[in-house]
């Protein structure tokens, strides 16, 4: 399970530093792609078949279906880290997420995020639900 935060710097290539605890979780092979409010998703290549099962039994005939899968596997990639742990992040992906320089790695269950250490900030401050009233609400669809 993929979990904690933190900060770290692309450089002037593109590349960005993945924590070893994640690469290990990850594998030596993984997928980058555009992921939702901005950020960027991760899934080992387990995961990734999971996601493209899920995602391929979306009724074609759906205008909406169509458009979200294309969102999601035009920007796929997949990534090998190199000997230092980092990755290079394609740019349409580095402009899809609005990176720069300085990013934030967060661990959610089953994938990575990586974003703009500025929109993470923006994303806490304006996610301005208490954990508590999401619980609530969540619990009120049974799913805590």
């Amino acid at each position: 399970m993929f979990m904690g935060e933190y900060r770290h710097s692309l450089d002037d290539k593109g590349r960005l530093f993945i924590p070893a605890r994640m690469r290990e979780l990850l594998g030596s092979r993984f997928v980058i792609t555009k992921g939702l409010d901005h950020c960027l998703f991760l899934y080992s290549g387990k995961e990734w078949e999971g996601v493209q099962e899920r995602l391929s039994q979306l009724p074609l005939s759906s205008a909406e279906a169509r458009a979200f899968a294309r969102f999601f596997f035009s920007g796929a990639s997949e990534c090998e880290p190199d000997k230092q742990g980092r990755i290079l992040v394609p740019q349409p992906l580095r402009q899809h997420a609005d990176l720069v320089r300085e990013t934030v790695i967060v661990g959610v269950a089953t994938r990575v995020e990586i974003w703009p250490a500025e929109g993470w900030q923006q994303y806490a401050v304006e996610s301005q639900t208490s954990p508590e009233e999401l619980a609530e609400n969540l619990g009120k669809l049974g799913l805590l």
